[in-house]
């Protein structure tokens, strides 16, 4: 329920990851930044259509582009991208409700026939709990909750876990966690670790799996996308790995 803590980098990242394995692969952008684009060195701003249309009533597959192949492996990233239009979204659905009657469904009703032709879809989420992110949880299967070790983290945690079990019990039975993982952490700081702890307890005390995966603090996945316009994962030198 924040802003840089990676929900991007995580995103393209698992996508990358899953293309190389030959999998298909959908993103759905629906942050208004569009920064999923950008990874792959597009530019938002120039699409005609956004995901934002798709809500609007465009069919999905008008707004979907290829932004990557794996001639290897058949693997393919598509994306369904954002812009600022999507900033709109909020005021645009909520003034006229006699026409969007299941305004946390619009996603559901736009992009659900196209589980048949994908093997993944991934949902890159925006930093605040409105009408967006509650279309998003509607809608997807799973939640992967990144977790930056700094003051507050925790108690925005819990907000968005209970959120989640809100829409899990009034709009998705089929919600469930999928996991926390931390991000951006300094294991040098005594915070970091403090935090972490307090984390991984609270976990456990609510049956919720916290990854043994942590993201470290690191330019690579921001050298990547500058450089290559490739998530890490898909980048010339992914194998000079960062731990």
């Amino acid at each position: 329920n924040k802003g840089g803590v990676l929900k991007t980098s995580i995103t393209t990242n698992l996508g990358g990851i899953l293309a190389e394995k030959g999998y298909k692969v959908l993103i759905i952008d629906t942050d208004n930044q569009g920064n999923v684009a950008l990874t792959f060195g597009k530019n938002p701003d120039i699409f005609e259509n956004t995901v934002y249309d798709v809500l609007m009533g465009l069919a999905a597959e008008a707004a979907i582009i290829n932004v990557y192949s794996d001639s290897k492996s058949e693997g393919m990233i598509d994306l369904l991208p954002s812009n600022d239009d999507m900033a709109f979204l909020e005021f645009d659905v909520l003034t006229q409700q006699e026409i969007y009657k299941n305004p946390f469904h619009l996603l559901g009703q736009a992009v659900s026939h196209l589980k048949n032709k994908y093997d993944y879809i991934l949902i890159d989420s925006p930093p605040n709990l409105g009408l967006t992110a509650g279309n998003v949880l509607s809608f997807a299967d799973n939640v992967l909750i990144p977790f930056q070790p700094e003051n507050y983290s925790m108690r925005s945690l819990v907000k968005i876990l209970q959120a989640i079990s809100n829409f899990k019990n009034e709009h998705n039975s089929n919600l469930n966690v999928l996991g926390v993982v931390a991000t951006l952490v300094d294991t040098r700081t005594t915070l970091h670790a403090q935090v972490l702890q307090e984390c991984r307890k609270y976990c456990l005390e609510n049956n919720i799996s916290m990854f043994e995966t942590v993201i470290p603090r690191s330019v690579r996945f921001a050298s990547s996308v500058a450089y290559e316009s490739l998530p890490a994962t898909l980048s010339s030198d992914k194998n000079n790995k960062v731990v």
